[in-house]
Order: C-alpha cells, then sequence, then structure tokens
C-alpha cells in the first residue's frame, strides 16, 4: 500500500490560507453559522438583526458579506433553501430558478453551469483500488470551507470539503477509496484546478473541466446521471434510478450519490429525497445547503 499522509504540522489552516485562491476565504465559516441557524430556526423567518447577533457581525456587515458570497442577500437565501422550500420545490415540479422569482429574487441575466468533459476508468482499473496511479492532491480555500482537490494525469479525481482543521480526517476519508495509489502533496498541480471549479466566470464551454470517474459501473452511472441536472434544479434519487434504467433501484442510487468523490463537480448536492428532503450530504447538509443557495445566487447574477 502506498497510500500515506504527509501532511506535517506546516499543513495548518495558516498554512493553507498563504495559498488562498478565493480573497473572502474566511468569509464561509460565518456564512456557514448564517445558514446553519436558518436551517434551524427557518420557521421562525429569522431577521437580519437576529441572524447578525448570531454570529457577532452588525447588519450591515453581514448582509454586505453574505451577499458578496453567494450573490444573494440572507434573506433571499432563506426564501430560496429551507427545507420547507426545498420539500415543496421536488413536489411541485417547479425548478429552483422559477421558485426564485416567486420569493422576489432577481431572474438570471445569464445560466452558468460547470461545463464538464469526463471519462471513467474501466471496472478493471477500479478492482486494483488504484494500483499503479499516482494522485496529486492539495488544499485550497473554496466558497465552501477547506477544499482538498485530487488529480491525475487524466485530470480530476476527487474533490471533497473539510472545516479548518479537519484536513487529515479528509484526506484519510478519499485516500481510502484508492488505497493502493500513491499520493503525492502537489498544490502547485491542484491549484489550477480549483481556480477552474470556483470561478463562475470560467465556467464556459471552450474551457471544459477535465474530470475522471474512478467508481464501480453502477456508480459511474449514477455519477454521469447527476451530472445532467442542470444547475438551480433538483432531482430525486427515484428519477436517478429511472434514468440510469433501475428503477427499483433508489436505495442503491443514494449510495452511490453518498460515494461520490467529486463533489460539487458531480453534483450530488442537487439530489434530494423523494419528499424533497435535503437528506444527508457527506460533507454535511449545511454545506449541501450552502452549495444550492451559493448556485441561486450565480444564476440570479
Amino acid at each position: 500500500m502506498n497510500a500515506r499522509l504527509p501532511l506535517t504540522a506546516a499543513m495548518t489552516p495558516t498554512a493553507i490560507l498563504q495559498h488562498d485562491i478565493t480573497p473572502e476565504g474566511d468569509d464561509y465559516e460565518i456564512v456557514r453559522r448564517v445558514v446553519e441557524k436558518i436551517s434551524l430556526d427557518y420557521r421562525d423567518q429569522p431577521s437580519l438583526e437576529v441572524l447578525a447577533e448570531a454570529v457577532g457581525e452588525t447588519p450591515t456587515g453581514l448582509q454586505k458579506l453574505f451577499t458578496r458570497w453567494a450573490g444573494i442577500s440572507p434573506k433571499g437565501f432563506l426564501q430560496a433553501v429551507t427545507l420547507d422550500h426545498a420539500r415543496r420545490l421536488l413536489s411541485e415540479g417547479m425548478p429552483l430558478l422559477e421558485a426564485s422569482y416567486e420569493v422576489g429574487m432577481s431572474g438570471p441575466g445569464r445560466l452558468h453551469d460547470l461545463f464538464v468533459t469526463h471519462e471513467a476508468m474501466s471496472p478493471g482499473d477500479y478492482k486494483t483500488r488504484g494500483a499503479g496511479l499516482t494522485i496529486r492532491y492539495g488544499f485550497h480555500i473554496s466558497p465552501f470551507g477547506v477544499a482538498l482537490v485530487m488529480v491525475t494525469d487524466r485530470g480530476l479525481a476527487g474533490l471533497a470539503f473539510n472545516d479548518a482543521g479537519d484536513e487529515r480526517a479528509a484526506f484519510a476519508d478519499m485516500s481510502g477509496r484508492w488505497p493502493n495509489a500513491t499520493f503525492v502533496e502537489d498544490m502547485a498541480a491542484t491549484a489550477p484546478y480549483a481556480a477552474r471549479i470556483f470561478d463562475p466566470a470560467r465556467w464556459r464551454s471552450e474551457e471544459k473541466l477535465r474530470v475522471v470517474l474512478i467508481g464501480t459501473d453502477f456508480q459511474v452511472r449514477v455519477w454521469q446521471a447527476l451530472l445532467k441536472i442542470p444547475m438551480g434544479r433538483a432531482c430525486s434519487y427515484s428519477a436517478i434510478a429511472a434514468d440510469i434504467g433501475a428503477p427499483a433501484a433508489s436505495r442503491a442510487v443514494g449510495a452511490a450519490v453518498g460515494a461520490n468523490p467529486l463533489s460539487f463537480v458531480v453534483p450530488c448536492h442537487r439530489a434530494l429525497g423523494k419528499s424533497g428532503a435535503l437528506t444527508g450530504y457527506h460533507w454535511g447538509v449545511t454545506r449541501k445547503r450552502a452549495m444550492l443557495g451559493w448556485e441561486a445566487g450565480q444564476l440570479g447574477a
């Protein structure tokens, strides 16, 4: 087994921040707390003043910070992606973008999405658990916390998220998927991918993102189905199962969605339970809600 974890004492959140590719890299921690409070208290429709007090910000400061981060105000986010709204969204078959009009958000000026070109490793390659494969990795600040980016010579192979201080756990989780691979810390190799993924201005067809899917045949089929879900829309596990020709396999689809190694890029955050509930997300339901809200902001930009 060649997998190793050469994270040193120097690889602390401070050290990672030295490689910050997002000027507002610290915003996510405040945003995360606001999203968490909204998620818990959405029935009370907390005001901007209440949200600001909860995170130690002034109302004006929070309004500016959150709007800069998401492209919509805290109120717009509350209206767009609370659990109640997500349930209604799916049950009525209403796209998130159309729902945004209903709650008074501005309409879209342009439609962005990750233009992804992907290939899958053969089932035989997957069965070797990464033997002979070199995976380069690096930690980068993203709109959703610290992002662990993993690449091979064929393209992006892994994208995970963690809060500052949990880098080791995130690496152990991801490297354990391909235990026979060789892992090399190489932020110079991963930085261009991180910059491409989180910069909406670069989401265009002439700059496609190269992705390699490493999983079982069934998992790859599910992940390919996820790539078909447009930004601003949601899809149920049962609908995904039907799309891949396995309508009775909703539970297996849910497991494959949970095993997705390319969070955000392969948009498993757009998959919802049958009732429309924002079901469990490997990197945290709060982060899932944040991604949906962030995307709503991009559509309204």
